[in-house]
C-alpha cells in the first residue's frame, strides 16, 4: 500500500515537476495539434537543440510524450494520461476552494 502511494506521489511528481515549465507546456502545446520532429520542436526557441532536448527528457520521463525514431529522425507525440491523476488531483482541492468562496460569499451576504 505505501509503495503503491509513493509510487503515486513520485508520477504525480514528475508531471508537475514537467508542467512547471513554460516551455514545457509551450512543447506539449505544440506536439498535443500533431506529432513532430525533434528539430520542428526546436524552431521556434532560442536555445540549442542540445537544450530543447533537455526539456524533452523531461516531459518524456513524466510520461508525457512518446518518441519514435524513423530513419534518421525522432518524433514526438503527446501522452496525455499522466495529466489525468494531476487533474484528478486539483479537483479535490478546487472543490475545497469552491465550498469555502460559497461559504464566503453567504457570510457576505448577511452583513448587507
Amino acid at each position: 500500500m505505501v509503495d503503491r502511494v509513493s509510487a503515486n506521489a513520485s508520477r504525480l511528481d514528475r508531471v508537475f515537476h514537467a508542467l512547471s515549465d513554460s516551455t514545457r507546456r509551450s512543447i506539449l502545446q505544440d506536439v498535443a495539434e500533431r506529432e513532430m520532429s525533434v528539430s520542428e520542436i526546436a524552431l521556434p526557441y532560442q536555445m540549442s537543440l542540445a537544450a530543447v532536448s533537455k526539456h524533452l527528457k523531461v516531459l518524456e520521463r513524466a510520461g508525457l510524450i512518446g518518441r519514435e525514431k524513423r530513419g534518421s529522425f525522432q518524433f514526438v507525440r503527446i501522452n496525455a494520461e499522466p495529466m489525468k491523476e494531476a487533474r484528478q488531483w486539483l479537483a479535490y482541492y478546487e472543490r475545497f476552494w469552491d465550498d469555502h468562496l460559497e461559504r464566503l460569499q453567504k457570510h457576505l451576504a448577511k452583513g448587507e
